[in-house]
């Protein structure tokens, strides 16, 4: 008994000491913002995107090409006599190209507008993708570790136990029986002891995938920390902002505008097209072997060239009908999104009410635990109590100190994934999160 009091006040007091010097999840975060691989994708997702908007921007711009040439002609002739020649003829065109009238080019343009929005909300979703996992990935480790330190602590009361009754057994004031289930009780602690271990190491491993190195000791949540409870009170209020302002909506909402110029990016395919076209031509022919006359001219174009698609074997049809069928996809989709939406943001919001009211119950519960385990102590010094009932009333409070902890961790993620849903989580959420940890 008395070990497992000490191996309970020397946990604490480690925990104590790691968390002074520990990294916090402001650190964990800026670790991550450097070092995720999966946000620097995002990235340079961004940079690529951005550069969609100059290539539509492109199809309403001129045009300007160089073409030449250069060639040389020996020419043999046999009628009305033998006669052979060579020349050179030497020419270089400049054309300028100016649409007038491309209403699918027009389109384009719109659509390249759009494709650079969508990718900075899909840039601006992975951001706050990297708070949530972030967040996610330190706390599941401390939860992982609070496991740990609860059944170390109930395998040490199970070893207790079965040293007892093992001397109790050898006196003769219990049966073999009484042995047999205090070596039961110590062989399951041990087991969950190994498989909580296990838990620690994945879930260190996932944070060390995050941060790209090996994880500091993590700063713990002060014992005395208060959760806020959302504003407003009321779970379809959020549910109506998720709609909206979810970054997964917002991006579907772009997606379904993009598809919709499409359809009339397709349907553009039937209209005229009418450009502005300059030229100008430099020619020059050498002289042959029977005359001296060398030609060169220069020349000048100005006009408007225009065409019409009068049939192109029903292709541009098709395209408009594949087109106006992924219309719909996309309009489908956005329904869904904003629904699973607005799901996500109840759910975090019944989470958040519900954690905090866990917590408070498990905090009552702590205390009375502490309180119980106390009273067993003093009933034990004075003889009305037995080890046993040490025991137990030590690994009660083991097991709600770790649910307390849990339920803590769930509520926390529950806020930022509140936030996340209705598209406003940002730091300034890590850095009053981080506010309640010990540092």
């Amino acid at each position: 008994m008395k070990r497992a009091v000490v191996m309970l006040a020397a946990l604490s007091a480690l925990c104590m000491a790691g968390g002074a010097q520990a990294a916090d999840l402001l650190d964990i975060y800026h670790d991550a913002l450097a070092s995720d691989a999966k946000l620097a994708s995002a990235r340079m997702l961004l940079e690529a995107s951005r550069e969609k908007y100059p290539q539509a921007r492109a199809g309403l711009l001129p045009v300007l090409t160089l073409s030449g040439s250069s060639t040389y002609a020996d020419v043999s002739m046999s009628l009305p006599s033998d006669r052979r020649q060579g020349f050179n003829t030497n020419s270089y065109t400049l054309q300028l190209t100016q649409p007038l009238f491309r209403w699918q080019n027009w389109v384009a343009y719109k659509q390249g507008e759009l494709q650079v929005n969508l990718a900075e909300a899909q840039f601006a979703s992975a951001q706050m993708d990297l708070i949530q996992r972030t967040a996610q990935a330190y706390f599941d480790l401390l939860n992982a570790q609070e496991v740990l330190k609860a059944d170390t602590l109930l395998k040490t009361a199970a070893n207790e136990q079965l040293q007892l009754s093992k001397k109790s057994f050898e006196v003769g004031t219990v049966t073999v029986t009484d042995v047999n289930d205090a070596q039961s009780r110590f062989d399951l602690a041990s087991a969950q002891e190994i498989a909580a271990q296990n838990d620690v190491n994945v879930k260190r491993e996932a944070l060390r995938v995050l941060i790209n190195k090996e994880p500091p000791q993590l700063a713990p949540i002060k014992p005395n920390m208060a959760l806020a409870l959302p504003a407003p009170a009321d779970p379809a209020a959020w549910a109506n902002v998720a709609t909206t302002n979810n970054f997964d909506v917002q991006a579907q909402i772009l997606t379904q505008q993009i598809a919709e110029r499409e359809v009339e990016r397709s349907r553009a395919a039937h209209l005229p097209t009418v450009d502005a076209v300059g030229t100008y031509t430099n020619y020059h022919a050498g002289a042959t072997n029977t005359s001296t006359t060398e030609y060169r001219y220069h020349n000048w174009q100005v006009g408007v060239q225009a065409s019409l698609p009068l049939y192109q074997g029903g292709g541009t049809q098709s395209k408009v009908r594949e087109s106006v069928a992924l219309n719909e996809k996309a309009k489908d989709d956005l329904d869904t999104v904003q629904r699973t939406a607005a799901q996500s943001a109840r759910q975090a919001y019944l989470g958040v009410t519900s954690g905090a009211a866990q917590v408070k119950g498990y905090e009552a519960a702590f205390v009375s635990s502490t309180s119980a385990l106390e009273s067993n102590k003093l009933g034990y010094q004075v003889g009305v109590k037995i080890n046993m009932d040490v025991l137990n009333a030590q690994s009660q409070l083991a097991t709600t100190s770790q649910q307390l902890a849990k339920a803590r961790y769930d509520t926390i993620m529950y806020q930022i994934k509140l936030k996340q849903a209705v598209g406003s989580l940002t730091v300034k959420d890590v850095e009053e999160i981080n506010a309640l940890l010990e540092h």
